[in-house]
Order: C-alpha cells, then structure tokens, then sequence
C-alpha cells in the first residue's frame, strides 16, 4: 500500500492534527502530512507542524481580499503540495467552490457534532445547552466529505454516538468529545486510504 499525502488546514489548537502527525509517525496511517496551513498565524497547531518536521504555512486572509479570492490563493498553494486529500481539522472558515473545485471528493472535515445536527461553530457547547434543557440525550463526532458549500452537510464517512452523563460540566463533555474526536478521525481517514489504494 502506498504512502497518501495529506495536507492538513487548521484554525486553532491542532489536537487533531496532533492526532494525524502521531498515527503517521507510528504506521497507523499509511500517509505523510505534506504541509500544514492555517488561516490564524498565531495558531498552535502550526508550532505542532513545525515540531513534526512538517512545513508550517500561516495563511491569513489580505485585506479586502474576497472569500472567492482567498479560496482561489489558498487552493493554488494547497495545490503545490500534491495532496491525495484535504483534511479540515479544526478549520474555521466556510470554503467556497473555488477551493473545493479544486479537489473534488477529497475534502475531508471533522465535525463535534451527529449528521444533522448542530452545524458550524460552537456545535459541542450548543449541544450540551440542548442537553441540558432537557432536548437530547446524546452528540456526537462525525468525519465526511466535502463536495460543496452546504456547512457540515456533506456524505458521512464515519460516526460515533457520545451519550450525556447526568450531571457533568461542559468541560467534561468537552473534552470527552475530543478524544472521540482524535480516535474517529485517524480510524476514518485509515479506512479511506484502505479503500482508495
């Protein structure tokens, strides 16, 4: 089986990219990070890169540069390194089909929420207030692609239940969901490049 190369876009922290770089260094996935990029320079999840050994590209949006333009540049870039897919993992930004045109079917996203449910931002904390209005008794994760630019709405390619335990903090649930988190992404990612070689 051949060696995939992924190109990882984050916002943020980076655990979950953290979560890819590990599974890539001990064999479990049979892929090499390519470049890792991020919209915010001051990210954490660049420094992880850095440490990795992997190119750590902070891209930030110009001034008065339009969503479609950013995407364009950003797709370009993203494109030099050859990626076999795309991962959003803790990306912040909508993409349009400017960028997502550009890797038709290999745009891969994360999401701490079940299908459905909770799209776009602060899904764990949203969640967790509809738990405890008495809406629901469980979240979730789910990984799925990215075909276009309906928000988290793409096909599922993996997913996993996380009931509500009576009485825990947000905080708790938290980061309960990101182990879930970290675990379902490298687990689906493996399955998808099981299948595609």
């Amino acid at each position: 089986m051949g060696i995939s190369r992924l190109v990882i876009l984050i916002s943020g922290n980076g655990s979950n990219l953290q979560a890819i770089l590990d599974a890539c260094a001990d064999g479990t996935l049979p892929a090499r990070v390519t470049a890792v990029f991020s919209n915010r320079p001051e990210a954490y999840g660049l420094e992880r890169a850095r440490r990795a050994g992997v190119p750590a590209i902070a891209f930030p949006k110009r001034e008065g540069e339009s969503r479609q333009e950013y995407d364009d540049r950003l797709a370009e870039a993203v494109a030099a390194h050859a990626p076999e897919y795309v991962i959003l993992a803790g990306w912040m930004r909508l993409l349009t089909m400017a960028f997502l045109g550009r890797f038709p079917n290999r745009v891969i996203n994360l999401h701490p929420a079940l299908p459905g449910a909770f799209p776009g931002t602060h899904a764990i904390e949203r969640a967790y207030a509809a738990w405890t209005r008495g809406e629901i008794d469980r979240s979730g994760v789910m990984v799925h692609l990215v075909p276009d630019e309906g928000v988290d709405a793409g096909p599922v390619l993996g997913v996993e239940e996380i009931f509500f335990n009576p009485g825990e903090t947000l905080e708790t649930f938290e980061a309960r969901v990101h182990e879930v988190e970290h675990r379902l992404l490298v687990d689906t990612l493996k399955a998808v490049l099981e299948r595609s070689c």
